[in-house]
């Protein structure tokens, strides 16, 4: 008796598991056999966003910050109804200002009807080990996929799984020119709710042009290896958030010399400077109002300067409007998502009219 009672519950337990869909067979590939895109150059850790020792006078920090993969994505075609990831990180320390997701998490869009629409997330797991089903149960045929990389961590090993009898394939990049963004953590992606919601991806995504996420938190004070990293970029232009981090004594005594020193290298790049925010930290701290007010005042006053000089140089100011009702920051100073989208409303038109000049279209 008990024998049958068994052998009708391991029946039952087939027939909810197949009512159920049970996960079908996957194969995995590896990511390094996919296309890679916003990356100045060829790295020798393949999810690095930029071969640093190419630049021994980084700082140790901005080193570590340039091995992550940030803005770094996979493009590929894929007929399979599901699509899943293995990866490893690093495993760098949680942080207060972003998400698991953001950090170690990957953000896939799928083209559809001309467009990048958003269609799953692969969710990170605690450690440095991950596995995730990013969406399933798709339509039949092939399928155009970008799949961007975690914003705060070093990826080591990425593996994309599909159906067992799917094929994938390495697409062509489907940006067109070359613009780098070199930045503060806002560039970083400090407060994006996922890796596709950084701002030089939403660029990306909503202008057809490839944007390169050079983003460094807390870091981008103009010191020369910015200046040295940017020098040695192919690019049809540069985007600096370049005011968010340093002191108005730094502005005064850096920005000429920054912008000197890509010169050298770049005689007619356009390079497209935005003013920073007006931070919520200042609301009623008066000691960050008045650094914050200074260093504002001081990097107009130094573009001001420039733009009587060199005509391939602009000043997108306000460069980072969040809007005037207090709600689009995470922590007073990192616009969440809605700010980043107030902020591109704004700045996007600006710059593609910009890069028009140039032909950049």
């Amino acid at each position: 008796m008990k024998n049958r009672i068994l052998l009708l519950c391991t029946l039952l337990c087939v027939f909810l598991f197949k009512e159920a869909g049970a996960a079908p067979e996957l194969k995995y590939v590896d990511g390094t056999t996919l296309t890679q895109i916003n990356k100045v150059h060829p790295t020798t850790k393949p999810y690095s966003r930029l071969e640093v020792a190419k630049y021994p006078d980084l700082s140790k920090t901005v080193r570590k910050y340039y091995s992550h993969s940030t803005g770094v994505a996979l493009v590929f075609r894929t007929d399979s109804r599901t699509l899943a990831a293995r990866w490893t990180t690093v495993g760098n320390k949680a942080s207060t200002h972003y998400s698991a997701l953001a950090q170690q998490g990957m953000d896939l869009y799928i083209k559809q009807d001309g467009k990048w629409v958003f269609a799953g997330i692969a969710r990170p797991q605690h450690g440095d080990t991950h596995a995730a089903t990013i969406v399933k149960n798709m339509p039949e045929g092939m399928k155009e996929c970008l799949l961007y990389l975690p914003l705060f961590d070093e990826v080591k090993s990425l593996e994309i799984g599909i159906d067992d009898n799917a094929h994938i394939e390495a697409a062509e990049n489907p940006f067109r020119h070359k613009i780098v963004v070199i930045g503060s953590s806002i560039t970083h992606g400090v407060g994006a709710g996922r890796p596709g919601m950084a701002y030089p991806a939403q660029l990306e995504r909503g202008t057809g042009f490839e944007f390169v996420n050079l983003g460094a938190s807390g870091q981008c004070k103009m010191e020369q290896f910015f200046a040295h990293v940017a020098a040695d970029c192919e690019t049809d232009a540069f985007l600096f958030d370049s005011f968010s981090n340093p002191s108005a004594q730094m502005i005064n005594e850096r920005l000429e010399a920054f912008v000197k020193t890509i010169r050298e290298a770049h005689p007619d790049t356009p390079l497209i400077f935005l003013q920073t925010e007006v931070r919520e930290s200042r609301n009623f701290d008066e000691k960050i109002r008045k650094f914050e007010d200074d260093k504002r005042a001081a990097s107009e006053a130094g573009m001001k300067k420039l733009l009587k000089t060199d005509r391939n140089i602009y000043f997108i100011n306000p460069g980072m409007p969040l809007g005037d009702d207090h709600e689009a920051t995470v922590d007073g100073v990192h616009p969440s998502d809605l700010g980043y989208a107030r902020m591109l409303e704004e700045i996007q038109p600006k710059i593609v009219k910009i890069l028009k000049k140039y032909d950049i279209r």
